[in-house]
């Protein structure tokens, strides 16, 4: 049976899905029963960090080893918001612990990833079984414990037989989770929706910059802006981490981890909005670039019949092409970075020093603001690079 949980997103009713964690933590409710009673239950059910109540099938248990060792499985159910682990097993094998009374031991089995760099939710070397989860497999084994009568200290082992192969579909190796997947989830509830998984992500990547001693970082959107990042000589080697369109968020994850400078690198299509102090730069949430970008062009002496052309582009591109036909595109240039300037300072609030880029495919970088160069020149003696003469210093 589904699990019938719906949130509406716009206009469209979604259905929820329960994480890895879920999973893991009636995996090992239902294995700690058994191996107390004997006795597997058909169900496992939980009441989840979000307060809703999450019931399935108890899969392919078996007791082993006399009774020594109980293991359950309970599957993966993505809801609407299906990732690369919808639909696996996630077992808990449990076992009695040489341990103090009523102690839990929680770690990960095959399939179940490794942590190799900091910055994570686990150290180095620890399952990546985040501890939100660890927090749920504790409660759920302790409750079947107590339900049992017993106070005998357990250990739990998560493992998962898919987990390796579906762990290097993921974000994982690169966040530098080897071996398999993650335990995951801060309210045991998926969420029919991506946008708080990636934000999560990137906050994550910036602490992952932040545990490896960075005090400087390049914040850049996408795939337009890594392209920019790559071929741009004076920014390669500088540690960095792509916002999509969440650059507020990011800005705030960069002062919350002590960063002293950052450097936002972005299109012309991204940073536009934020000249208009737009910080989530999703089409959904605000799609102005054309009005900020004339406005800025009135300012700088445009006529109305150049700002008709303007509010008739659909993207900036064609923006700046009209600008560069009427000869102002230097001047609304200057004119959109001093607005970004005020807007990334305002949203750091002293928290670090920001400077930015901006750049088109079309027409190659656009400006800078005030400090940028100088900014960039000692984030890379920071890092120990040797510097590198920039294009507006040529």
């Amino acid at each position: 049976m589904a699990f019938e949980h719906y949130v509406m997103t716009g206009t469209k009713r979604l259905r929820c899905g329960y994480t890895t964690g879920s999973c893991a933590a009636m995996a090992a409710g239902a294995a700690t029963t058994a191996l107390l009673t004997g006795e597997f239950p058909d169900r496992a059910r939980i009441k989840t960090p979000a307060g809703i109540c999450v019931e399935a099938d108890v899969l392919q248990a078996e007791l082993l080893d006399g009774g020594a060792r109980a293991v359950a499985a309970i599957r993966k159910d993505g809801g609407d918001d299906v990732d690369a682990t919808d639909g696996m097993l996630v077992f808990a094998e449990v076992r009695r612990a040489d341990a103090p009374d009523a102690t839990v031991l929680v770690d990960g089995g095959p399939g179940v990833g490794r942590v190799t760099k900091p910055g994570l939710d686990q150290p180095v070397g620890n399952a990546a079984i985040n501890s939100t989860p660890r927090s749920m497999i504790a409660e759920q084994v302790t409750c079947a414990r107590n339900a049992a009568g017993e106070r005998c200290a357990l250990s739990v082992t998560v493992f998962a037989p898919e987990g390796e192969r579906i762990g290097a579909r993921t974000f994982n190796p690169h966040m530098g989770i080897e071996g398999g997947i993650s335990i995951l989830g801060t309210t045991g509830i998926v969420w029919p929706r991506s946008v708080a998984a990636l934000i999560d992500s990137i906050k994550l990547e910036i602490r992952q910059n932040a545990a490896l001693g960075h005090r400087g970082l390049v914040l850049m959107p996408g795939n337009y802006g890594k392209a920019f990042f790559d071929t741009t000589p004076e920014l390669v080697g500088l540690p960095h981490v792509e916002y999509a369109n969440y650059l507020g968020e990011a800005l705030d994850a960069a002062a919350a981890e002590g960063f002293e400078r950052v450097l936002v690198v972005g299109h012309s299509g991204k940073l536009a909005k934020v000249a208009g102090g737009i910080m989530d730069t999703h089409s959904r949430t605000a799609d102005c670039r054309c009005e900020i970008i004339c406005a800025h062009a009135a300012c700088a002496g445009a006529n109305t019949a150049v700002c008709r052309e303007l509010m008739s582009c659909s993207t900036t591109d064609a923006c700046l092409d009209v600008l560069s036909r009427k000869g102002l595109l230097g001047a609304v240039c200057t004119s959109l970075m001093g607005a970004i300037a005020e807007h990334l300072s305002r949203r750091a609030a002293g928290a670090f020093e920001v400077e930015a880029i901006m750049f088109s495919k079309q027409h190659g970088e656009l400006g800078r603001t005030g400090h940028a160069c100088d900014l960039i020149a000692r984030m890379r003696r920071a890092c120990g690079l040797e510097p590198v003469t920039s294009s507006s210093d040529r």
